[in-house]
């Protein structure tokens, strides 16, 4: 039978240590419901972020000419939506600075010049009758819109051209030409409608 002494010993330290579990429960699950939360919130940042970075990127031309300093329009609407200047396009032209000043709600900036100028849409156009088939073109065009192999003539699929330029220095004999057109976005919507006035005249 236990005495009277080890009731009055154990009883506290039962006590204690029953109260130092209660706080440590009480602490773990409150880090635990900190931890949700930041998890929760992060998530919704890199959902937003992500979000943000689409909407950047559709707004680009998608040339991937990298005169904005990075390798496609992607990395640079990354960028973008961390906090870089998104006045480096030449290719996009004033709408595409004014649409990312509209989306980013900041103040409308001019083309820095040190990325280029403003030009009319072109597509590459390789005279043929010259080229020495290098694959030099090819290689260095970001969207395979070059037809051809190793001392076979080259061709540009145009529909495929996003006026980019790159394929241009490269060329050792200078058989690329870039020649004015209409942009890939607009022949889109051209299309359909040449389609529908075709038909209209074929059935009065």
């Amino acid at each position: 039978m236990a005495s009277p002494d080890w009731h009055k010993t154990m009883l506290p330290l039962i006590s204690h240590w029953l109260i130092q579990f209660i706080i440590a429960a009480s602490l773990l699950l409150i880090i635990a419901f900190a931890l949700l939360k930041i998890n929760r919130y992060l998530r919704q940042q890199l959902t937003t972020q992500r979000s943000l970075v689409n909407r950047i990127n559709s707004a680009l031309p998608q040339t991937q000419c990298g005169q904005c300093g990075h390798p496609g329009c992607l990395p640079y609407a990354r960028a973008i939506s961390l906090g870089e200047a998104s006045n480096k396009c030449p290719p996009g032209g004033q709408e595409t600075i004014l649409e990312l000043a509209e989306l980013l709600d900041e103040p409308v900036r001019g083309l820095d010049p040190a990325h280029g100028t403003f030009r009319d849409f072109s597509v590459a156009v390789i005279r043929e009758d010259e080229c020495i088939g290098c694959t030099k073109c090819i290689q260095a065009c970001p969207v395979d819109a070059i037809l051809g192999g190793p001392k076979l003539m080259h061709t540009v699929i145009q529909s495929e051209c996003t006026g980019c330029d790159l394929c241009v220095e490269p060329c050792p004999v200078d058989c690329i030409d870039m020649i004015d057109s209409v942009a890939p976005a607009l022949m889109h919507a051209i299309s359909p409608l040449s389609n529908k006035r075709s038909s209209a005249g074929a059935n009065p």
